[in-house]
């Protein structure tokens, strides 16, 4: 079965949010002939430009269903001076499955598909759309969201993952799986979505609290209040929750339990260590406690990561 694939762009897309899936469905085709067409859009047509001044040449937006419609996503405010033509066009009857890469998820929740659903977006974009769209149950933690057959990614690189998880559907996790393999990429990201990552390394979007972060990971092992860091922050318990929420986007307790996430995963990954030693080193205490946090992030068991890297 031959899929037609759309992906929308627009003035200023992100060149990664359109490139990136069409690289995967380029691999899956390759694996498994006949399975994707893949048909570039824009309102008008022509040559569009990217944000990087890289064009790409598009047809117009058509009125005829496609399998799947992925709109990618540029700055904030190309997407809302670009809403237009897409939103108008985006009705239920124009494909089977939506989705949004990064801030084209904009575009869905503007057209009204993303109401009552779970999505997500780029971490910059979260706190905005909130504001715009409270009816869509925005999960800023997770790399992509699937909700029924409306899908979307969070920051640029993440279509990757999106892309991937919509060939798992279509064709498998064999043929995903050789797709990632082909393309050097994990078929699945450990954990959800990791755009906090970046925040959390660079002590917040101002850097307030890079010295707190380092602080953390050198005492990972030990106990990590609220109490504790807003002391060493030198604030009062509830202003520090507050400023750290806003600087990073993610609570105390929540970064804490990533940086030991971070550590036992690389400990599990390169390491014969036991899994004991592990939890305790890393501040989880035990393993049957290690052991529910790797399945709530990573989908997995440690003893099962820790087989599937051959360690």
């Amino acid at each position: 079965m031959r899929r037609e694939i759309a992906i929308v762009v627009f003035p200023g897309f992100q060149l990664l949010d359109a490139a990136g899936p069409v690289a995967v469905f380029e691999m899956a085709e390759r694996f498994r002939p006949d399975s994707y067409a893949v048909n570039m859009l824009a309102p008008g047509g022509g040559v569009v430009r990217s944000s990087s001044g890289v064009c790409l040449t598009a047809a117009p937006i058509e009125q005829r269903r496609f399998d799947t419609v992925i709109v990618s996503g540029g700055n904030l405010a190309q997407v809302e001076e670009n809403q237009a033509d897409i939103v108008a066009w985006l009705g239920d009857d124009a494909w089977r499955r939506a989705a949004g890469v990064c801030s084209g998820a904009f575009f869905l929740a503007e057209a009204g598909l993303l109401d009552g659903r779970r999505a997500t977006t780029h971490w910059a974009a979260a706190e905005r759309f909130r504001l715009r769209y409270p009816d869509v149950r925005l999960d800023a933690d997770r790399m992509f969201v699937r909700d029924g057959n409306v899908w979307t990614s969070a920051g640029i690189s993440a279509g990757i993952d999106l892309a991937l998880a919509l060939v798992e559907d279509d064709l498998g996790p064999g043929i995903a799986r050789r797709t990632a393999q082909q393309l050097v990429v994990h078929q699945r990201r450990h954990g959800g979505q990791s755009q906090y990552s970046a925040l959390v390394e660079q002590g917040g979007k101002t850097g307030r609290f890079g010295d707190l972060i380092n602080w953390m990971r050198a005492r990972i092992a030990e106990p990590m209040t609220v109490e504790r860091l807003a002391e060493r922050a030198a604030m009062s318990p509830r202003n520090f929750a507050r400023a750290f929420v806003a600087e990073i986007g993610a609570t105390p307790a929540k970064v804490v339990e990533g940086l030991r996430l971070e550590a036992a995963r690389i400990a599990v990954e390169t390491s014969h260590l036991n899994l004991d030693h592990i939890a305790a080193s890393t501040g989880f205490g035990d393993s049957s406690r290690m052991r529910r946090a790797f399945v709530r992030a990573f989908g997995m068991s440690p003893q099962s990561l820790r087989r599937s890297v051959g360690a």
